[in-house]
């Protein structure tokens, strides 16, 4: 077996950290927070997914007074006011952000920030992408998002081993290429999610029928900078605005292939389609860092069980094969590597992570292949 100095070295949480936020005071104008976050330049909240690209996207403006946290203001935030009020920029210069801003603000000590766990915990109870991280005297000092996270955490073999179908979401809201950019606005608001998927009805032979084919997508960061422009949001429809053409995933793809996608394009979700534009979902950069959920640290066990036997099967002929379970087992030492560092594991989970130690063992032993290609 590999000695645990070979095993898969989980990255300091604290490297996630982005030091450089965007700092507003309450009464700073919407108008302004929003023209900041608009900016092509700059640092912010949210890393570039190009990670050679020294321009970062700034999708939150944290709100200080007296040099404390007191609230938060979002691209959502931003969407929500525009759904609402129905407002332009110029009138947003009026409105002061302690308006709009979501308060109370969950943030966390730097001296508490342990482990990558702790913070997915808080992302998936609280429903947020920005947590902000707090000295002991609660003051400001950088903010983690689920793109600062994907951003230290590269773990290829667990991407490549999971499927896009297995963390996407299906609930995808919809409009036609007509609808107007408040419409949009809305959908988004009413949903709570962060982009609709623009379709147009098209006519598919191997689906049988009418179809709505997706042919573009407009974004909660698209919304903010239509401000920005002074857009006429009443008038403009999806059609002429929106990100076109997709770039779409198929439920078999890998997460790697994910991965490497939204890195090449610099974006945060990709749309996924099957059954010829009948099925629809979306996969986002969150839903990348479920690979990480402790509930499914073990879920690998299944897969190496029938691996183990399907292996002992096929082990007389090695040579139809370039070692076919490298890669899995490089996998399965780095998902074992990472669930160990979790200090709260149930017994049921320990007993779990020893089996799969013992399959490994039994892999590695019965077919004689090193644990990393």
């Amino acid at each position: 077996m590999t000695s645990s100095s070979s095993l898969a070295v989980m990255p300091s949480i604290t490297s996630a950290i982005e030091r450089h936020v965007l700092k507003v005071s309450p009464d700073t104008s919407v108008a302004t927070v929003v023209y900041q976050m608009s900016a092509a330049e700059g640092e912010g909240c949210s890393l570039s997914q190009d990670d050679s690209d020294s321009r970062k996207r700034i999708s939150c403006a944290v709100v200080v007074e007296n040099e404390t946290v007191v609230g938060i203001c979002t691209e959502r935030d931003i969407v929500r006011l525009t759904a609402t009020k129905l407002s332009l920029l110029r009138s947003l210069s009026k409105i002061p952000v302690s308006q709009i801003m979501t308060r109370p603000v969950k943030t966390l000590e730097e001296s508490s920030l342990q482990d990558i766990f702790a913070v997915l915990f808080l992302f998936r109870r609280y429903r947020i992408r920005h947590l902000p991280i707090v000295n002991a005297q609660q003051q400001i000092i950088g903010m983690v998002t689920p793109s600062s996270i994907r951003a230290v955490l590269r773990p290829a073999n667990l991407l490549k081993m999971r499927r896009v179908a297995d963390v996407m979401s299906k609930g995808v809201i919809q409009a036609p290429t007509t609808a107007r950019i408040i419409e949009l606005a809305k959908k988004m608001a009413d949903h709570r999610v962060s982009c609709v998927v623009i379709v147009e009805p098209s006519v598919s032979e191997e689906a049988g029928g009418p179809v709505n084919r997706p042919v573009g997508i407009v974004t909660e960061r698209d919304i903010v900078q239509f401000q920005t422009l002074e857009l006429n949001l009443q008038s403009v429809t999806a059609g002429e605005v929106m990100s076109a053409p997709l770039f779409l995933l198929s439920p078999q793809d890998s997460l790697w292939s994910a991965h490497e996608a939204m890195q090449a394009r610099r974006v945060r979700r990709l749309v996924v389609s099957w059954n010829w534009g009948k099925g629809l979902g979306i996969v986002t950069q969150t839903s990348l860092l479920r690979v990480f959920d402790p509930i499914e640290m073990c879920g690998i066990i299944d897969s190496l069980q029938s691996t183990v036997q399907q292996l002992q099967i096929e082990q007389s002929s090695p040579a139809e094969t370039e070692n076919p379970i490298g890669g899995l087992l490089g996998a399965a030492i780095e998902k074992i590597a990472i669930a160990q560092t979790q200090s709260q594991l149930t017994d049921q989970q320990k007993q779990q992570l020893q089996q799969a130690t013992q399959l490994i063992e039994q892999v590695n032993s019965t077919c004689a292949l090193p644990v990393y290609e």
